[in-house]
């Protein structure tokens, strides 16, 4: 009878952790739904933080980050600037893009595999994570994107890179090399708009844009080769199954669909 009693309170404490673990991410993700409310109400500037990381330990990503600096990212403003005023965005500065110190702690990195709880776990860690930067001397970051650089001749392909809306956090994987500057930008402002709320417009199995959502100019003819991406379509549809990275974002717009998804239009 004790040990059955024992196994009882074992599973009975083990039940409780997962209730309270359970209404604590909710409580959080209800805190968070109303904050990214207020923050795509876009009625003042979208305060955003890049935080540098050298993502591999390699020379090469720590002398890129020695460069870093807030000028390396004025094309997300001025990005920003046009595709805001296409949808009316009544705004000089709609977003803001600022270096912030490099963070005593990597970002946590999605579990590769695991249940609900295990996923439920690591966006806990995220949060408390980004809770845990310093926002350095400007305001209070909208949105905060971790950039994890690595060396171009050691990682022929990177990791996934992510944004999430809960927590308005970023994780871009990117390439420690100038040459790769343009796209690095591209996949900033990508993860930027995950983060407040945009959706995927590509088939994650081919990772080619999907019509018309995905497309920059869905009605054009001939339909290829497009000339621009529709940023969260990821890529620029030359012909049927086939399409490439956008190198820099004069090469990509913000669609009608993800405009409605971020507030920019209804």
């Amino acid at each position: 009878m004790a040990v059955r009693s024992s196994r009882q309170q074992g599973h009975m404490l083990r039940h409780l952790r997962i209730i309270f673990l359970l209404l604590l991410l909710a409580a959080v993700i209800l805190g968070q739904w109303q904050a990214r409310s207020l923050v795509t109400s876009w009625e003042t500037p979208l305060w955003v933080l890049l935080y540098p990381i050298n993502g591999d330990g390699s020379d090469v990503a720590t002398n890129d980050l020695n460069t870093f600096d807030d000028l390396r990212f004025s094309a997300l403003e001025s990005f920003f600037r046009r595709e805001a005023g296409r949808y009316g965005i009544d705004l000089d500065e709609p977003v803001v893009v600022r270096v912030g110190p490099v963070p005593d702690a990597p970002p946590p990195l999605p579990p590769t595999d695991g249940g609900p709880l295990a996923i439920a776990w690591w966006s806990l860690k995220l949060r408390y994570w980004a809770f845990t930067l310093d926002d350095g001397d400007g305001p209070p970051a909208d949105v905060r994107i971790a950039v994890r650089y690595f060396d171009p001749a050691g990682n022929p392909r990177l990791p996934h890179s992510l944004g999430l809306a809960e927590v308005r956090v970023g994780i871009v994987n990117a390439y420690a090399d100038a040459e790769y500057r343009g796209s690095n930008r591209v996949v900033i402002a990508h993860e930027l708009l995950h983060a407040l709320g945009a959706s995927d417009k590509y088939d994650p199995t081919s990772n080619l844009p999907r019509h018309p959502d995905g497309y920059a100019e869905p009605d054009r003819q001939p339909r290829y080769p497009q000339q621009k991406a529709e940023l969260m379509g990821g890529r620029i549809p030359l012909a049927p199954g086939e399409a490439r990275i956008a190198g820099s974002l004069d090469e990509v717009i913000v669609g009608p669909l993800s405009a409605r998804e971020i507030g920019w239009s209804d």
